[in-house]
């Protein structure tokens, strides 16, 4: 079943890739692989964006279809049940290849959404 907060969703996708970029500023993949708490804090986020994702259901396809969402919805579950077969420069290159754009496209869905009443 769809969130009803879609708005919310999106922000909440926003706010952590927003977060992920912050902490892996001006790093490189090795010092990215070096750096168990960037990493960590980044998985974490990854998980956050991948649960809104799960919440959004069909309406993140219907918004934003250029995106690979079953695979944003399919991370969580690698992080959280194989995360000990988690590749740091698998997640690497999501932060920098596929991150600043999935950031842009989901503020703007959620500048085109009313408030959901929060």
């Amino acid at each position: 079943m769809p969130s009803s907060r879609p708005k919310i969703r999106f922000l909440d996708i926003a706010e952590n890739a927003d977060s992920i970029l912050h902490y892996t500023a001006g790093m490189d993949r090795v010092s990215f692989e070096q750096d168990r708490r960037t990493r960590d804090a980044v998985e974490r986020c990854l998980a956050r964006i991948s649960e809104a994702a799960v919440k959004l259901d069909k309406t993140a396809e219907t918004m934003l279809p250029q995106h690979p969402w079953r695979q944003i919805r399919d991370l969580g579950n690698v992080i959280r049940h194989a995360y000990d077969h988690l590749d740091a420069e698998i997640v690497w290159m999501i932060i920098h290849e596929q991150l600043p754009k999935l950031l842009a496209d989901v503020r703007d869905a959620a500048a085109h959404l009313p408030d959901d009443g929060t």
